[in-house]
């Protein structure tokens, strides 16, 4: 279509698609029932038309290939998304193309013909990545809704370079964990991949901000705490009560729900349990002696249990929770933020605010943002094994 410009070069055609090197860039063109645009280059977050240009494409292994300057993409037919993106040393000339034959994927430049090839002859996407061993996946969230992916943790999007009224605090993923909501302390909530939009509190007014979340057991609502005690109920999470309104000793800093969704539990920086619901109070470090304060909370997969995690990376268990061990006593580059366990309840991993990560039990390392540089300080981690 290239509407109000000229096309570059010849076209692809596969089916009823028409692949089109536009002004812009590539552009997919369906045909048929009626003349729809399928995706540009540049949705994908690819540079328009320079003074090389995009050069017609072509299909081959599976992937929509065109040179733009002096770089060879191969773009996913169905969504434009990146898969290959090989360099041929040097930008061609006009309306650059490339072709194929004998196995090989070839690419002029302005003096030789670059020639590709994979395993199996022309590169096409590269193979999926191995699954990750059980207990190895989870999601890190950052203040400013950046997400980081470790294992096989799918990512579903981020907020990460959204502009955000306020920063975000926490993040719950859904059952299925092909999703994940984040939470900001405004109680402006961002939904990705299958996890539903079932409301917040952004823009409305709140005594305290929100410090936490925890999600329905099937995903169909989601709770907020607030650093009061006050809890906001949406979708069908019911609301068991709340602090609200009554005196705390020390601000909540989190929550955990029990398996069934009946209950939840509410965490203070001081180690007190506050239970609602279902949710059994098995214990708490309330009125105790700690080093440092709590600043998160987990619970066990049947819900007879919780730990508790202080920002120095003491553990404190209750109820069937098992100690599998802490970073209490060790030194840390910065404080412990958040901890998550594994869905069989043998192992945790804390996180740091550096986006370092200490596993227990059976909960497996599978990487850290610890030691590289971050845009915001990590604020939760949740599981996605």
């Amino acid at each position: 279509m290239c509407t109000g410009a000229n096309v570059d070069g010849g076209n692809a055609v596969v089916g009823t698609t028409v692949y089109m090197p536009c002004l812009w860039g590539i552009e997919a063109v369906e045909t048929s029932p009626t003349l729809s645009v399928r995706w540009q280059a540049s949705d994908a977050g690819l540079p328009p038309i320079v003074v090389a240009g995009w050069g017609p494409p072509i299909v081959a292994g599976g992937l929509v290939w065109s040179i733009e300057g002096g770089t060879l993409y191969g773009l996913d037919p169905t969504s434009a998304a990146v898969v290959q993106r090989l360099s041929v040393g040097g930008e061609a000339n006009h309306f650059p193309t490339p072709s194929v034959g004998d196995g090989l994927l070839l690419a002029p430049t302005s003096d030789q013909v670059v020639a590709f090839s994979g395993s199996a002859g022309i590169p096409g996407p590269p193979s999926p990545a191995p699954p990750a061993p059980p207990n190895s996946s989870y999601w890190m969230v950052a203040s400013d809704g950046g997400i980081f992916t470790f294992g096989n943790a799918g990512f579903f999007g981020s907020a990460g370079g959204l502009r955000l009224v306020r920063p975000v605090v926490g993040m719950a993923p859904t059952s299925s964990k092909g999703g994940y909501w984040l939470v900001a302390s405004d109680g402006g909530i961002f939904d990705y991949g299958d996890a539903g939009f079932y409301g917040s509190m952004g823009g409305k007014p709140l005594n305290q901000p929100i410090v936490g979340m925890a999600a329905s057991p099937d995903g169909g609502g989601y709770w907020m705490v607030a650093s009061d005690g006050g809890i906001f109920s949406f979708g069908d999470a019911r609301f068991f009560g709340s602090m609200g309104g009554k005196p705390l000793n020390k601000p909540i800093v989190g929550m955990a729900s029990t398996r069934d969704g009946l209950g939840y539990w509410l965490v203070a920086s001081d180690g007190g349990i506050f239970s609602f619901g279902d949710a059994a109070f098995h214990g708490s470090m309330g009125g105790k002696p700690l080093n440092k304060p709590i600043v998160g909370m987990a619970s066990t997969s049947d819900a007879l249990g919780y730990w508790l995690v202080a920002s120095d990376g003491g553990i404190f268990d209750f109820g069937d929770a098992g100690f599998f061990g802490s970073a209490g006593g060790t030194p840390l580059n910065r404080p412990a933020v958040g901890l998550a366990a594994t869905p069989d309840g043998r192992g945790y991993w804390i996180v740091a605010s550096d986006g370092g990560v200490f596993n227990y039990g059976d909960a497996n390392f599978y990487g850290s943002e610890g030691g590289l540089r971050l845009n915001k300080p990590m604020v939760g981690i949740a599981s996605a094994s």
